[in-house]
């Protein structure tokens, strides 16, 4: 018989592992980001972000044809990178970062390997939905969702312009999902928690992947031309607001669609 520390243990390793899987395709990238920066030939003919725009595509590949990702999912993916590369486009343009390389695969200034980082969290979130059989309490109806999420986005433009909202944004993603609970499985019970507390935990590792991406000189923020200090944690901000964007679109594939074996929805467990 296992005592409840055990338990407790094994299925916080359980948890670990879990979310080192549902990280894959983003793992897979910091760790081309880093080979890359400390080895890559400086007078090789491809240059490095073509290869890594390369390297990112054939593991996209690889993760269709193992069946790590079904095509529902690579296709909300797939917008997530257009959606990307689009505000990239718009932000290299506004100052906002550089990248420092040059390269052949790239529009109107931006490598298309950018597109990939945030296609990665949309493969995170898809993936940690499929692995830990997410369940919900009080799940916000989707057009409300759709409605936010198009907030955030076009407030990622239109603060250059106009008054940044983003404090607005912020209390409606808490009036929005306040309330909701995402009941996931480590194991073998479902544990809660608040999926706004949820948000916030998963923009806080993005931020520590940026800051390993920005070391990597993968980009750059104003200042770090010289030399690279830390991301500010204003940034945490961003990638929150970023978060909503990139569950509303996983969501719109993956809530109440039905569970393969157990043909349940993605609603919570009975207590």
């Amino acid at each position: 018989m296992c005592g409840p520390v055990t338990l407790g243990v094994f299925e916080f390793v359980s948890f670990g592992i879990k979310q080192a899987w549902a990280c894959l395709f983003g793992g897979l990238m910091l760790a081309l980001l880093l080979a890359t920066f400390l080895w890559y030939p400086a007078d090789a003919a491809l240059a490095r972000y073509d290869f890594l725009t390369l390297a990112a595509l054939a593991i996209q590949v690889a993760l269709i044809a193992s069946k790590l990702e079904s095509w529902e999912e690579a296709k909300v993916i797939a917008a997530f990178h257009v959606v990307g590369t689009v505000m990239e486009i718009f932000k290299t343009y506004a100052g906002s970062w550089v990248y420092p390389e040059e390269s052949l695969l790239r529009i109107a200034g931006v490598p298309l390997f950018s597109g990939f980082m945030y296609a990665a969290v949309g493969s995170y979130l898809a993936r940690v939905w499929r692995i830990f059989e997410f369940r919900f309490d009080r799940f916000p109806n989707m057009w409300w969702q759709y409605l936010l999420a198009t907030a955030v986005y076009i407030n990622f433009f239109a603060h250059h312009y106009t008054v940044d909202i983003r404090y607005v944004l912020f209390a409606a993603t808490v009036l929005l999902y306040g309330r909701s609970v995402v009941w996931f499985r480590p194991d073998r019970a479902y544990r809660p928690m608040p999926l706004v507390i949820g948000f916030l935990l998963v923009a806080l590792f993005i931020w520590f992947a940026e800051n390993i991406g920005t070391f990597a000189r993968a980009w750059s923020y104003p200042g770090q031309e010289v030399s690279w200090h830390m991301v500010s944690l204003a940034k945490l901000g961003s990638w929150y607001l970023l978060m909503i964007i990139s569950f509303v679109l996983v969501a719109a594939v993956q809530y109440r669609r039905p569970d393969p074996q157990t043909g349940s929805k993605s609603e919570a467990p009975d207590p």
